[in-house]
């Protein structure tokens, strides 16, 4: 496998100008979906990072250190499930160039890998076809239509459920019961 052309960095406060810059100039990537684009939105929105059971990061190009989106770790759950939920937006310029791919590649491995997840989850509205593709080429598999399952945009709207769960041999984090 060919080294990662990404890096992420976990999302700060020190992040807030670049990323809301960077989210108003994607905002037609993203529509419906709204992602904070002022100061006030984004520290509104990093508080839902500090409890631990959400994990937000930035895609980073690693030649440039462009920020060529973002990637979270949502609602981590321990205990006999040991799931999580993805979310991630491309920015512009870096859209349509792989970056994405490959940082949600490095997310699965890190939630696998360091956070001994067993099972990752990613809800898409069936039109967005891109983000269709990406989980299908990190090997995502289809699960179902979940009917009126994320309120975007003040509506409720339907997402195809793709799922992936870690490979064998797995580390079960401490956390799961023995029985």
């Amino acid at each position: 496998m060919k080294p990662s052309r990404v890096e992420l960095h976990p999302l700060t406060l020190a992040d807030q100008d670049e990323f809301c810059s960077l989210v108003r100039a994607s905002a037609e990537l993203h529509t419906p979906m709204r992602l904070p684009e002022t100061a006030e939105a984004f520290q509104s929105w990093m508080r839902r990072f500090d409890d631990g059971t959400n994990l937000g990061f930035l895609i980073r190009v690693r030649e440039t250190g462009a920020a060529a989106g973002t990637v979270n770790i949502n609602s981590i759950i321990r205990g006999r499930y040991q799931g999580a939920s993805l979310g991630y937006a491309a920015f512009v310029p870096s859209a349509g160039q792989g970056y994405m791919t490959e940082g949600v590649a490095a997310t699965v491995e890190y939630a696998f890998g360091e956070l001994h997840l067993h099972r990752l989850e990613a809800s898409i509205r069936p039109a967005n076809k891109a983000s269709l593709a990406l989980v299908q080429r990190l090997g995502f598999a289809y699960e179902g239509v979940s009917p009126a399952y994320l309120y975007i945009d003040g509506a409720w709207h339907d997402h195809e459920r793709w799922a992936l769960t870690a490979p064998s041999p797995w580390t079960p984090d401490p956390s799961l019961p023995a029985v």
